[in-house]
């Protein structure tokens, strides 16, 4: 399967104005998707579905630090 043949998803908190954003896809099974929304034909990052999940809290939660 091919990235252009998934589907694809941007956050809600996207404005459409341009800026940095991210898309991902759970079209794999197992994996989750990522993409810059500003290159579509660009590569992916394919991640362990229960890895990009374990971020995505993290990431909600604040307990990321730099």
């Amino acid at each position: 399967m091919t990235s252009e043949s998934l589907r694809w998803f941007k956050s809600s908190y996207s404005d459409g104005a341009g800026g940095n954003c991210l898309e991902v896809s759970d079209g794999l099974a197992g994996v989750t998707s990522v993409r810059d929304s500003k290159n579509l034909t660009g590569p992916t990052l394919a991640v362990p579905t229960g890895a990009f999940a374990a971020f995505v809290i993290r990431v909600k939660s604040g307990s990321l630090h730099r």
